[in-house]
């Protein structure tokens, strides 16, 4: 705006100052034409008057003269002024051409600003939408579970917390046998279940009981194992461990040797001498001769490890047996059933009853195949849902 300003003030200043310069020039063409005059009337006080004939003729030539300059001065004036109206109608365009842009520009940043403002203005009312269909969906449900719960309270038979009691014991029972695998506990819970089922005296429930029967029976027929006596069992062996003795170097059997006895030959008198001194030398010392591997003694280092590394292995089988890991504990229970025939002494009544107890807890089971599932408790919330059902139609009826 500021060059505009300027643009606007530098153009009038042009045009007087033009002005101006069209006026000196008229004045210096009046002047001209005056000083002429001036000449021409000298010229005639100083000569005698001359002929009217050369007075017109001289007269003529001053008009042709005053018309030429005229001319120029209009030809000049004119070319001034045209030259001016081009520069200002360039300087039009130009300022026409800006504002045109101008004019664009805050269009275009008129259009950007309108669409996202709608864009912002569409976000927000499709939240406000999604907000209030969420709401409207919670509250459909607080109204669907009001009426589910006034259906229960209202329409509920006394016989019904038998089947409510009956699907709270198969849940129990579901969770003991998959989270704690105690199966004696799962067992008798669904057999609680049972005798709820058959207080109610339903003869549409006796698929619920079949069900219910075949679940028992899987149950049963799971192998129980007492892992609270297994784990004693070896806790047991772990303590019996420092006191087993080890065995001694074992040694080659020393080879006969023949017992020489002194002749009564008097020729083998040098063979009687080497034996009687060897008779008397083997109350000093006496050598044998062995052959074949001996296995040396452990050193008391040696025996502090593997001690510690059968009761290591010890405590690898009670860790298997209570995650269930059946190839773990017997491989656990046979390695230090190895290293104790090896080092121990065999000889020992305390190493045989050890290895004897190793060799009968390796034969133990300990992983079992549980059911995936109980067929009872999907048949028994499908049924409990059913009379639901059934008691909030009823009771939607009898409202209208």
């Amino acid at each position: 705006m500021t060059s505009k300003n300027n643009k606007d003030n530098i153009a009038p200043d042009r045009e007087e100052h033009q002005v101006e310069e069209a006026n000196q020039l008229e004045t210096q063409a009046s002047d001209q034409s005056n000083h002429t005059e001036e000449t021409i009337n000298t010229e005639a006080q100083a000569e005698p008057a001359p002929e009217p004939v050369i007075l017109e003729e001289k007269q003529g030539k001053r008009g042709v003269k005053l018309g030429t300059v005229a001319i120029i001065l209009s030809l000049i004036f004119g070319g001034g002024l045209t030259f001016q109206m081009q520069q200002k109608q360039a300087e039009y365009q130009t300022q026409i051409e800006a504002l045109q842009n101008q004019l664009t520009q805050t269009q275009s940043a008129m259009q950007s600003q309108l669409e996202s403002a709608t864009q912002q203005t569409l976000a927000k009312a499709s939240e406000m939408t999604h907000r209030a269909e969420t709401v409207l969906a919670q509250q459909q449900k607080s109204i669907e579970s009001l009426q589910v719960a006034m259906a229960d309270v209202k329409g509920r038979r006394p016989n019904d917390w038998l089947l409510a009691e009956a699907d709270y014991l198969v849940k129990l029972a579901g969770r003991k046998l998959f989270l704690e695998h105690d199966v004696e506990s799962a067992t008798r819970l669904m057999e609680s279940a049972d005798q709820r089922i058959a207080a109610l005296n339903d003869p549409s429930l006796v698929p619920l009981r079949k069900s219910m029967a075949n679940d028992i029976t899987k149950l049963k027929t799971i192998p129980n194992i007492d892992r609270e006596g297994l784990v004693l069992r070896i806790t047991a062996l772990q303590q019996q461990v420092d006191n087993l003795p080890l065995a001694n170097a074992l040694l080659p059997e020393a080879e006969q040797q023949q017992q020489q006895v002194v002749s009564q030959d008097i020729v083998d008198w040098q063979d009687n001498l080497l034996t009687s001194l060897k008779d008397f030398s083997e109350n000093f010392i006496t050598f044998r001769t062995r052959d074949g591997n001996v296995i040396p003694l452990l050193s008391p280092q040696q025996h502090f490890y593997l001690k510690e590394n059968i009761k290591a292995k010890l405590e690898t089988a009670i860790k298997a047996v209570y995650v269930e890991q059946q190839e773990i504990y017997t491989t656990a229970l046979t390695t230090a059933d190895k290293w104790s025939a090896t080092f121990f002494n065999q000889d020992a009544n305390q190493v045989i009853e050890f290895n004897k107890a190793l060799e009968q807890l390796s034969q133990q089971q300990v992983q079992v195949d549980y059911p995936v599932k109980l067929e009872t408790q999907q048949q028994l919330s499908d049924v409990i849902r059913e009379r639901l059902r059934r008691e909030v139609t009823t009771l939607v009826t009898e409202d209208k």
